[in-house]
């Protein structure tokens, strides 16, 4: 039986999954299985040449619809054979020492169920050289709270206890945005232990077509996770209240980007009415500052909006 069970989920990404497999056999910890997931690619072709000078290594399966990458990652892990599970997405990579440090934390602390390290950011000129907890830092404790409030941002590439996995449920398989935030809500909720470390023990690579890449949807994924949570998770009065603080956030930030595409479109009125919902939301001077503009100064806001300067 393998240590861990590494899960690499691929939808197009046959550019980049030989770069994450090398990284994966340059590991100075040597005992896993490697099961990647192709997840009905429309390039799957391409992507089996990638991964052919790896077939003899790997465990490779092909799931008979596009199912997202919640569903691939669940059919990982209920066909591992291992304690541990560690995730790694296609487009992403390992430094040497990653399961090494990780597998040495769960081992040293039975308490935690789950561990996530530090990544420096590639691929995109704006943010190359930064690194996930530059970006999205973790402070204090992991629980609900520090999780709903952004306090605590946990980086895809875990390593987990095979065994906290199942008691949560999984993945939710139809998600295919924030599936990963949903899961670590419902772990800590189900008894389960978060931990973190600063170590930079992986590459995160930046990508326009990334399903994370798109604001919008990706703020409507979070609203959806946190109202679910609302519904379906014992919370805490406590709990509660911090979820709808951070969803009227997410709501208000959704209500600023429908204004910018306003704005872009020249659909002044619209905009005016995007920005004063935000406002409603969140009464904060900046708020206040960008509702103000849109009704008395909407090319100035323009302007602004396209300098970055809000």
């Amino acid at each position: 039986m393998p240590h861990v069970s590494i899960v690499i989920p691929a939808y197009r990404v046959a550019a980049y999954i030989r770069d994450a497999l090398e990284s994966v056999f340059a590991q100075t910890f040597q005992d896993f299985e490697v099961i990647v997931v192709n997840d009905c690619c429309p390039d799957t072709t391409a992507l089996e040449t990638a991964i052919e000078p790896y077939r003899s290594r790997i465990i490779y399966t092909r799931l008979e619809k596009n199912s997202g990458p919640s569903a691939a990652r669940n059919a990982a892990i209920l066909a591992s054979s291992s304690s541990y599970i560690a995730f790694l997405d296609a487009d992403d990579i390992w430094e040497r020492d990653y399961l090494k440090t990780q597998i040495a934390i769960l081992e040293a602390d039975r308490s935690l169920d789950v561990v996530y390290c530090n990544a420096r950011l590639f691929g995109s000129p704006e943010d190359e050289g930064l690194t996930t907890m530059d970006l999205n830092p973790s402070q204090g404790e992991v629980s609900f709270t520090t999780l709903m409030n952004l306090q605590c941002n946990v980086f895809i590439s875990v390593t987990a206890r095979r065994e906290a996995l199942l008691r949560a449920g999984l993945f939710e398989a139809a998600r295919r945005r924030a599936e990963d935030f949903d899961l670590w809500l419902r772990i800590v909720k189900t008894g389960g232990k978060i931990g973190y470390h600063r170590a930079v023990l992986a590459r995160s690579r930046r990508r326009a077509d990334s399903a994370s890449a798109n604001e919008e949807a990706m703020l409507i994924a979070d609203i959806e996770v946190a109202e679910k949570a609302k519904r379906t998770l014992d919370l805490t009065p406590e709990e509660r209240t911090v979820t709808d603080q951070q969803i009227r956030r997410w709501q208000a930030r959704l209500d600023v980007v429908h204004g910018k595409k306003a704005l872009d479109a020249g659909r002044m009125r619209d905009a005016a009415h995007h920005f004063g919902d935000a406002y409603s939301r969140l009464r904060t001077p900046k708020m206040a500052l960008i509702a103000g503009l849109s009704r008395v100064a909407p090319r100035l806001l323009a302007w602004m909006v396209r300098g970055r300067a809000i």
